[in-house]
């Protein structure tokens, strides 16, 4: 995503607007970019009472509702605080909507995740005043097109629903619906257009249908999600025509500019879907691409998100035949040097705090994806008192450790990361990565998993959203770690005690949650 200046006039607000400033600033920290600063006026939600007011207000004043779905350790809200939000014409164009987040550890922010089927982080959606989804904007976008999607949204004001319906039905649709299509984020769909395993191919009918009333950068878009929707060749089986198409974008520099979200997010879907097999083929696609991939990443127009986007793409494409669990992969000399040399130039150059969240763990797991632990280990700790979440810093470093078969120190991570972590639903995604680990790591330490299960089933018990969206699937992955690790009844002591206090939490949530809660443990044997 492109950061843009913000223009000196809009640094000064009235007295008036500096105390609604202020009064953001207090609500909603994460969003502000700075006191004093012009910003969005973003109204938190942690409840229904708080949607139907913002609802409400969209009604009165005729405006449609933007709502951002996110949470405070996440990289790519970072990214979006970092090149989106605080964006002159994004602020200005804010006021042409009724701006709502929801930080999903807000209380009953993960069951508003079940009302607008929200899972990842982050997610943002465009309504109409009366609650019909417009769109899902494209979070990984460059931030410009990000806008112009925005705009597309704010003046067409078409259900997504509708236009899909009329483009899949062959109906001459707008061109400008297309690219609202071709921007859609299918990656946070959560489903409710199509099915994940028939997006490959709706993608590619929405390609052909595209063609001739479509501007020619959304049809190709079209034909590149559906690549990279693919899951490495498993879906669309490209023609010649196609393989043609691809290899005229990566010749272009103007045309690859203009997809570098997706070149560089899919990488490896459109390469194994193009060509499956090793091969001249393969090598003569893998050369042209990486050729795009280097200009990407030395174009200054783009965000250092999207450049070290580029380098990794380069990296994953270099080890794309070996093992994905490969820790040592064969890589070249020069691309490595390269990787160091960057990590090395973001670590000093990024201040923001916001950018750094988002950038320095992405260049993090960049160099483990080269192969570069030690150098890895180094910038994730060294930054670790400059992160304003650094749980999530201490979770990568784990996820090191572990990956090297370091496990007592992976073990330390996992567990100072839950410990540091905030927020209930983050508390209990934290809480039950941990405890994949102990099972995992430490199956003979029973004390030390009873421990750790009792703790996050006793938080479970004093937030309403447990038994919703992501803090209900973290309490799954505990569940299904703990069946596992007793698969033989060798500890049906200790799942019978900690079903005894599930089910005392059970007795006292809400009448609708208790069906999740209990369905959790099954009674132990015997």
């Amino acid at each position: 995503m492109r950061t843009t200046a913000r223009s000196s006039a809009s640094l000064r607000p009235t007295l008036l607007a500096a105390g609604l400033a202020l009064a953001l600033l207090n609500a909603c920290p994460a969003l502000a970019a700075s006191a004093g600063a012009a910003t969005v006026s973003w109204q938190a939600a942690g409840a229904d009472a708080d949607i139907d007011k913002a609802f409400a207000q969209a009604r009165t004043e005729k405006k449609p509702v933007l709502l951002y779905w996110g949470a405070k350790w996440c990289p790519p809200c970072n990214q979006l605080k970092a090149t989106l939000f605080n964006r002159a014409d994004f602020i200005e164009q804010s006021r042409a909507f009724v701006a709502v987040h929801i930080d999903g550890d807000l209380p009953g922010a993960q069951k508003l995740g079940s009302r607008f089927k929200v899972r990842g982080y982050p997610t943002m959606i465009l309504f109409s005043a009366d609650g019909n989804e417009l769109t899902r904007l494209p979070g990984e976008a460059d931030a410009a097109q990000v806008m112009k999607v925005l705009q597309l949204g704010l003046a067409g004001g078409r259900p997504v629903k509708t236009v899909l319906a009329e483009a899949r039905a062959g109906k001459k649709i707008a061109a400008n619906d297309w690219k609202l299509l071709g921007f859609y984020s299918w990656e946070t769909d959560e489903q409710q257009l199509v099915p994940q395993a028939e997006r490959p191919a709706l993608l590619a009918q929405l390609a052909v249908n595209s063609q001739g009333t479509a501007d020619a950068e959304t049809t190709t878009r079209l034909w590149l999600k559906a690549l990279a929707a693919s899951d490495e060749g498993k879906g669309l089986k490209p023609d010649a025509a196609l393989r043609e198409r691809v290899a005229r974008l990566l010749a272009n520099a103007g045309e690859s500019r203009a997809q570098a979200d997706v070149l560089n997010y899919g990488a490896e879907d459109i390469v194994k879907t193009l060509s499956p097999e090793a091969g001249a083929e393969r090598s003569k696609l893998l050369a042209s691409y990486d050729t795009a991939l280097k200009r990407l990443e030395q174009d200054a127009t783009l965000s250092r998100m999207d450049r070290l986007q580029a380098l990794t793409a380069r990296i994953k494409l270099a080890r794309l035949d070996q093992a994905k669990t490969e820790i040592h992969p064969k890589m070249p000399a020069p691309l490595q040097k390269e990787a160091q040399t960057l990590a090395e130039r973001n670590d000093r150059e990024i201040t923001d705090g916001y950018e750094r969240q988002a950038v320095i763990t992405e260049t993090a797991y960049m160099l483990g994806q080269a192969g570069l632990w030690k150098d890895s280990d180094a910038l994730l700790k060294s930054s670790l008192g400059k992160s304003h979440s650094p749980y999530y810093l201490m979770s990568q470093l784990g996820g090191n450790a572990k990956k090297q078969g370091r496990a007592d120190e992976a073990l330390r991570w996992y567990e100072e990361a839950f410990n540091k972590s905030e927020g209930p639903a983050t508390r209990l995604q934290w809480g039950s990565n941990y405890f994949a680990a102990l099972v995992e790591l430490a199956p003979n330490d029973a004390a030390r998993i009873e421990k750790a299960a009792s703790q996050l089933f006793k938080e479970a018990g004093e937030d309403k959203g447990s038994f919703h969206e992501r803090s209900a699937r973290s309490l799954k992955k505990v569940a299904t770690s703990l069946s596992s690790w007793n698969s033989l009844g060798q500890y049906d002591a200790v799942l019978a005690r900690l079903k005894g206090q599930l089910d005392s939490v059970c007795a006292k949530v809400e009448a609708a949650d208790r069906a999740t809660c209990t369905g959790l443990l099954k009674p132990a044997k015997g």
